[in-house]
């Protein structure tokens, strides 16, 4: 007999938010898209309760409190997500997060930059 393992996630989630290192991104603000994966192992036999997965609702939750407070780096909001739901979800093994700050301020065009945590159990 194998191992299930689950993966739930939240895709493409956008949040006006006031990161940024200089003062202008943290009146202003901008466009921010995250993502959220998290892996585990199914032992519940297709029960069908919300204690035996990862509530998809929660991950958000999560996710807009942390971008509801105003950092200077996406870095450190992604690493605030990621420990909230390592915490949470003891069971989850792997947790990714990502988070694209859309046309950072950057004397070029440039659609995104990007930070990706991966935390593994």
């Amino acid at each position: 007999m194998g191992i299930i393992r689950q993966r739930v996630a939240l895709e493409g989630v956008r949040f006006f938010a006031y990161h940024g290192l200089y003062p202008e991104e943290q009146i202003l603000g901008g466009e921010f898209i995250l993502d959220i994966e998290t892996h585990s192992e199914v032992y519940s036999g297709g029960d069908d309760e919300l204690s035996n997965t990862v509530n998809y609702e929660r991950l958000f939750d999560i996710a807009k409190a942390e971008m509801n407070i105003r950092r200077k780096l996406i870095e450190t909001v992604a690493h605030a997500i990621l420990e909230e739901i390592r915490h949470e979800f003891l069971f989850v093994k792997v947790i990714r997060v990502s988070i694209k700050k859309m046309h950072p301020p950057l004397s070029g065009q440039v659609n995104n930059s990007l930070i990706e945590l991966i935390f593994n159990r």
